[in-house]
């Protein structure tokens, strides 16, 4: 029998519960103001010193850098740890789900980064925690050390492409899984939210679990509305090493 392979897409909701607020809930970022879309919009931080001075000055304060993972991530890889095949493909850029245990191969973060910074000229990435140092002693708009030229996020921005090679990971699992589940995303973002219409489309068992409706529930097999700290803990403990239903 062939082992199943359990997918699990996580969007801003399951790092809810570790203090990182989410972006288009009620309570979100972008609700809670709009102006933060642009901090990191690529246009606008290439083009605006004034932009990219407050940009840091929100990732300093930022505190996935200094969240813990919570029981939803902590369930996920203690599945993988059973046994189990799991891949995570993640939109969330905290590191919440590698933190909790689960080997960093297995975790496709189709957003990027936040721990790690990328040189927008030469490419050249390193150390988040490093850069907001020389933002603490002072620099506005510090620049890569290697070539002088403008250092970002190692985050895909509002009008950046998601690199392709993840994509193209996310795709593969997303048709060869034997369930998806969909975990704390609005499902409203492409082509994330697309992968969940690809397993479906494959004969994956498709799981939603999200405070709100979302595009894709009529496609679910089950959709599940409790918290998702308690609730996803109790879904995985129905998949073992030796099958997923």
């Amino acid at each position: 029998m062939t082992k199943p392979l359990v997918a699990v897409l996580s969007g801003a909701g399951i790092s809810t519960d570790s203090g990182i607020p989410d972006y288009r809930g009620p309570n979100g970022l972008w609700r809670q103001d709009p102006q933060a879309e642009k901090l990191v919009t690529y246009e606008y931080y290439m083009g605006d010193p004034e932009i990219r001075r407050r940009s840091w000055q929100l990732r300093r304060r930022n505190r996935a850098l200094h969240a813990e993972p919570n029981a939803a991530h902590r369930a996920v890889a203690e599945l993988e740890k059973s046994g189990t095949t799991v891949r995570v493909i993640t939109q969330n850029v905290d590191g919440l789900h590698q933190l909790a245990g689960m080997p960093a191969r297995k975790v496709l973060e189709l957003h990027g980064s936040a721990r790690s910074v990328v040189c927008t000229g030469c490419r050249k990435r390193g150390s988040m925690e490093d850069v907001l140092t020389r933002v603490e002693a002072g620099e506005v708009d510090p620049a890569c050390l290697e070539c002088g030229g403008i250092l970002k996020s190692a985050t895909v921005m509002f009008g950046e492409r998601l690199d392709p090679a993840v994509l193209g990971q996310a795709l593969a699992i997303s048709k060869a899984c034997t369930v998806f589940l969909a975990v704390g995303s609005s499902l409203q973002v492409q082509p994330a939210a697309g992968l969940v219409g690809v397993a479906a489309d494959h004969g994956a068992h498709l799981i939603i679990v999200n405070a709100e409706p979302t595009p894709y529930d009529e496609l679910a097999d089950e959709v599940v509305r409790e918290p998702i700290g308690t609730a996803l803990p109790a879904l995985l403990n129905r998949f073992s090493a030796d099958g997923a239903s």
